[in-house]
C-alpha cells in the first residue's frame, strides 16, 4: 500500500477530472474521464451500474487513476492500485451527491432506475509531479 501525501490529497479534492483506466476482457485498456475524491486512504470513484468500467472491474480489480491541475497541466498525481471494494446503494447515491456538488455547484440530476457504485481503490504506487519540493513520488505518496 501507498500512502497519499498532502500534495496528492489536495489535488484529489479540487474539482479536476481524473482519468481513470480499467482493463477490458482482452487486456487492453478503457480509458474514461471521471470526477474523483478520496477518503484518506483511498481513491474514490462514482460509476453506474453495467457501464464498461464498472463491468472490467468486477473482472479485473486492477485500476490506474491520473489527475492533472486544471490550471497546470505540469502538476498530477497518478495512482495505480486496485479496487478493494465496491459499495452500492444510498452509500454510492451520497457520493455522486458529494461530487456533484464538488464539479457543478449543484445536486446530482437522479435517472429513474440508475443503479450507482462507489469503488474504493487502495494505492499500491503513486508518482506525480509539480508537487512543490521537487519531483516524482516523494512528494505524492509513501510506501507503508
Amino acid at each position: 500500500m501507498a500512502e497519499l501525501s498532502e500534495d496528492a490529497r489536495h489535488l484529489l479534492e479540487e474539482p479536476n477530472l481524473a482519468s481513470f483506466v480499467t482493463l477490458m476482457k482482452d487486456g487492453t485498456p478503457h480509458v474514461t474521464p471521471t470526477w474523483v475524491d478520496h477518503d484518506g486512504t483511498h481513491v474514490l470513484i462514482n460509476t453506474v451500474v453495467g457501464h464498461q468500467k464498472a463491468l472490467n472491474v468486477e473482472r479485473n480489480k486492477h485500476v490506474a487513476v491520473m489527475v492533472m491541475d486544471r490550471s497546470n497541466g505540469g502538476r498530477y498525481v497518478q495512482v495505480r492500485g486496485r479496487v478493494v471494494e465496491i459499495i452500492g446503494g444510498q452509500v454510492a447515491f451520497d457520493s455522486i451527491e458529494k461530487l456533484s456538488q464538488k464539479y457543478r455547484g449543484a445536486s446530482y440530476p437522479r435517472r429513474e432506475g440508475e443503479e450507482r457504485l462507489m469503488l474504493k481503490i487502495l494505492p499500491e504506487h503513486i508518482t506525480g509531479q509539480g508537487g512543490g519540493r521537487g519531483r516524482g513520488g516523494s512528494r505524492w505518496g509513501q510506501a507503508s
